[in-house]
């Protein structure tokens, strides 16, 4: 039987579940979490924490009928709460969330075929089968799809069977190949050097959706790198690049005759726990840096450095894909490029679009709680 105890000096309620865990619940945290405070639709607060003093304590603390009851000095208040709700929210322990997966970090030596991979059909007419591949997919960055049928729309049929699609001033979606007058190296036949894409803008997109609808020419393999790898090996290589790199942000630009985009940006961005949290790298979108003269040579020994590593075998891994295959790919995580490729020797057209993480995060959650439902 759950077990209360009201410690009113400390102003907590001490609870205890049979299965041996226990914490500590401030009554501010709890009065500001009573379920009355809900709306029982939308499950948005509605309650007002001003309204409230803020030195309020409980007057009395029970277990009634299977649910923890509280009685409040202000006004007599009654809270009821499930001990089970409780227990998922012990303060510092944070809410389960399927979502959150670890990354499985990968190198050049990761074989192409053993990257996640599954047929369109099975991921387009079966949930646990797109939960499972999106949730492979989160822990590498990386992943195929094939048998793709050869229709323009599959790509964005695929993705916006994970969520809704990110628009850019590239469009909602983007023709990949070689063509006259181009606005980005990507729509040229020369080599592209592993990056991110849109550095230069205030989000840079989630997960890319690279549909191959042709690659018949030449060259034009596909390159990608665990940008996770190669800032986790350059942290313990190289402490005082990963740290200019981690700290100090450097612009980055795109501009045609219509637009003319620019952020500043880390090239090594961590969340506000010090984990990996995504890369903005792309050498071709670099703006003039500007830093102060003084720090400019260190940085630059950084940055040629990380570089350097985005360029090595011992990272990068190559493979080609083919007509009917679709690679999808956490584009702040994974760098991607090509070789250089022969427009006369055959025809290559990929068409992308994106998808960003937060929708391909809900869709997990979602499909997780259907699972379990």
């Amino acid at each position: 039987m759950t077990q209360l105890d009201l410690r009113g000096d400390d102003r907590v309620l001490h609870v205890a579940w049979p299965d041996g865990t226990s914490a500590d619940f401030p009554f501010l945290w709890l009065r500001d979490n009573c379920p009355s405070g809900f709306h029982p639709q939308t499950q948005e607060r509605e309650f007002d924490l001003t309204g409230i003093p803020a030195n309020i304590a409980v007057t009395q603390a029970s277990v009634d009928d299977g649910s923890i009851v509280l009685t409040w000095d202000d006004d007599g208040h009654v809270s009821r709460y499930d001990p089970a709700w409780l227990h998922g929210h012990r303060p510092g322990i944070g809410l389960a969330d399927p979502a959150r997966i670890e990354p499985v970090l990968w190198r050049g030596d990761l074989a192409p075929e053993s990257l996640p991979r599954a047929s369109a059909d099975s991921l387009m007419s079966r949930d646990d089968a797109l939960l499972e591949f999106l949730i492979e997919t989160k822990k590498t960055g990386l992943a195929i799809v094939d048998g793709m049928a050869n229709d323009e729309d599959a790509g964005m049929a695929m993705a916006r069977r994970v969520g809704f699609l990110r628009e850019t001033n590239f469009g909602t979606t983007f023709e990949v190949m070689s063509k006259p007058n181009p606005n980005n190296l990507a729509y040229t036949s020369h080599a592209l050097p592993l990056h991110t894409d849109l550095a230069n803008q205030e989000l840079p997109p989630g997960f890319q959706f690279l549909h191959f609808l042709a690659n018949e020419a030449q060259g034009g393999g596909s390159t990608f790198c665990d940008g996770f790898a190669v800032a986790n090996d350059l942290r313990e290589d190289d402490p005082e690049a990963f740290e200019l790199l981690s700290v100090t942000p450097v612009p980055f630009r795109f501009q045609d005759e219509d637009y003319d985009i620019r952020r500043h940006q880390l090239v090594i961005d961590l969340d506000p726990f010090g984990n990996l949290q995504e890369l903005h790298f792309n050498a071709h979108l670099a703006g003039i840096f500007d830093l102060p003269a003084d720090r400019m040579e260190a940085y630059y020994r950084a940055y040629r450095k990380i570089m350097q590593m985005t360029r090595s075998k011992s990272h990068v891994m190559t493979t080609r894909l083919e007509s009917g295959e679709m690679v999808i790919f956490d584009n702040r995580r994974v760098l991607h490029g090509r070789t250089a490729f022969d427009p006369n020797t055959g025809f290559r057209h990929l068409r992308g679009c994106y998808v960003d993480r937060g929708e391909f995060d809900s869709r997990i959650r979602v499909l997780s709680r259907k699972k379990t439902g």
